[in-house]
């Protein structure tokens, strides 16, 4: 049967919102799950505390103390994590900034439903920068992966 166009499945930008909304919950749950393991080592490391508060409060995010700059370096560290989880997820470089961006939104809105919205300066900064760190970062690593040459198996 006649397609059109000359462009078989594998070509063609077909809109697949299932794989996109699996995608996002792989990464958010990833994000959180790397996130929670700087924590975790950081802890080990600092002796800082660690509860859901750090993930979703703006209390221990703060550039007055040691305490938040361990918290900013691990936010910070989690967007360069997460930037790799966009080449090995999202795999396009012209995705990277919508999934990272859906990440950081959602990220925002479970912070206001746990514990309001974020009024620091700090937070909002922190976050930020991490975004477009996440963004900058993952579509460097996904478009040098798409502009790999093919290797072509000797005939």
């Amino acid at each position: 049967r006649w397609r059109g166009g000359g462009m078989g499945d594998t070509e063609r930008n077909v809109f697949k919102p299932l794989l996109i909304f699996y995608q996002m919950v792989a990464l958010q749950c990833f994000y959180y799950l790397i996130l929670g393991g700087l924590y975790a080592t950081f802890h080990v490391l600092f002796g800082t505390s660690v509860s859901m508060d750090h993930f979703f409060s703006t209390k221990y995010l703060a550039s007055e103390s040691a305490a938040g700059w361990v918290e900013i370096a691990a936010v910070v560290l989690a967007a360069i994590c997460g930037s790799v989880l966009l080449l090995v997820i999202v795999e396009k470089s012209r995705k990277c900034l919508d999934f990272a961006a859906t990440l950081y939104c959602f990220h925002v809105v479970v912070c206001i439903g746990y514990a309001g919205f974020p009024a620091t300066w700090d937070w909002w900064i922190v976050h930020g920068v991490s975004l477009v760190v996440m963004v900058v970062l993952g579509e460097y690593l996904c478009s040098r992966r798409e502009l790999q040459e093919i290797p072509l198996v000797a005939l």
